[in-house]
């Protein structure tokens, strides 16, 4: 078992132990867990390796890529710049953004953007990574095309676009970028180290991504019809679902220090567990004298805006304004609850409710089974209170 680094609260010892039991027994290989209780630091856990090909160790100040654990922090960005009255979210889109008025797109508010109702799941042409970093093409492809299904009238995962898609109307209304937004708003005042486009100098901190990808050839022999609707569409290259991750190519790999500079906000914030803990309690309360959203602005942005099935990941969910709501079987359910998961593990959420906000970041990245990592840590935590 690799050494654990770091500190509980009196009464948070357990948490210390699901820690390490994830190592003995769910084969984490580096990883680091955060949690706050009414805006007060109670686990700040660390270990293993960052880097496997070196054997570099995980430290305190290691930063990882979460994947879309990225767009809870794209939602604090933009509810943040409507509670300022730099944004208004229930504005039409083409008043920040004109170009975005073509192809019968003139009518569509800011708010469906955050809640995946704009029927822009995916750009309809391939473009390859340089072109995502550079932002424009992208952002210039979704302007001008027509959405593939009536926008509002249905919710469908924009897990990439998303961030193109928010991120330019924040850029639009704020004049800046959502990652100096960010850098300037939001981590700055609350010291977090928590990027969407990560400077040079930060690079020798991050960990590298180990990817154990679905085996896809243990099903190929099984009928499709024996698999559940929200994988077989993962397996048709045709299918909306497919076509929505697969509009960049050949893949974005994030391990690429040149993708790490860039600001795609859907996917690539560098971050700390204890930074997002600290980002979610900033929400729900004060930390150290700041506070992200008040509480009128909070409640409007974690309020259900939409539910029922996923017109792309076929499976329930429930969407505030850019936060993601915990369905009832989700580990982290709670009826106050918000936050948003990532790829392969990654999740920041808070609830209200218990004043907890927690973080947990990885590098191992596991996907087709379940993950029982930061469940078993969070079952920990709820067992401390």
């Amino acid at each position: 078992m690799p050494e654990i680094g770091g500190t509980t609260a009196p009464g948070f010892e357990p948490v210390r132990e699901a820690f390490a039991a994830n190592f003995d027994r769910h084969g984490e290989i580096g990883a680091a867990v955060g949690v706050y209780l009414h805006g007060e630091p109670v686990v700040d856990l660390w270990g293993g390796v960052a880097d496997p090909r070196t054997g570099r160790p995980w430290e305190r100040d290691t930063l990882q890529v979460v994947y879309s654990t990225t767009k809870g922090v794209t939602a604090a960005c933009a509810n943040l710049a409507a509670q300022r009255g730099e944004l208004d979210l229930d504005a039409p889109v083409a008043r920040y953004w004109p170009e975005f008025a073509a192809a019968g797109k003139d009518a569509i508010p800011v708010r469906w953007l955050l809640t995946h109702q704009a029927g822009l799941p995916l750009v309809d042409a391939t473009l390859t990574p340089a072109q995502a970093i550079a932002w424009e093409p992208v952002v210039e492809a979704l302007a001008a095309q027509r959405p593939v299904w009536e926008p509002g009238t249905e919710v469908g995962y924009h897990g990439m676009t998303y961030g193109w898609l928010v991120g330019e109307v924040v850029r639009r209304a704020t004049g800046r970028t959502i990652g100096r937004y960010l850098a300037e708003e939001i981590a700055a005042p609350l010291g977090l180290d928590l990027f969407i486009g990560l400077p040079e100098r930060e690079r020798p901190r991050v960990s590298r991504l180990v990817e154990q990808r679905p085996d896809f050839a243990a099903m190929a022999g099984l009928d499709l019809d024996q698999l559940p609707e929200a994988v077989r569409v993962w397996m048709d290259p045709t299918s909306l679902s497919t076509r929505s991750v697969s509009w960049i190519s050949p893949g974005l790999d994030h391990n690429d220090p040149a993708e790490w500079a860039a600001e795609m906000p859907s996917t690539n914030a560098v971050t700390t567990a204890r930074s997002l803990a600290r980002l979610y309690a900033a929400l729900i309360g004060e930390v150290d004298g700041h506070r992200v959203l008040d509480p009128e602005h909070l409640a409007a942005a974690v309020a259900e805006r939409v539910s029922g099935v996923d017109r792309i990941l076929r499976v329930p969910v429930r969407v505030g304004t850019g936060f993601g709501l915990p369905t009832p079987d989700a580990f982290w359910y709670g009826p106050t609850a918000f936050g948003f998961p990532g790829r392969g593990g990654s999740i920041g959420f808070a609830d209200p409710a218990s004043g907890l906000a927690f973080g947990y970041v990885m590098n191992r990245v596991v996907e087709g089974v379940p993950d029982p990592r930061a469940a078993n840590l969070w079952q920990a935590v709820l067992g401390c209170r």
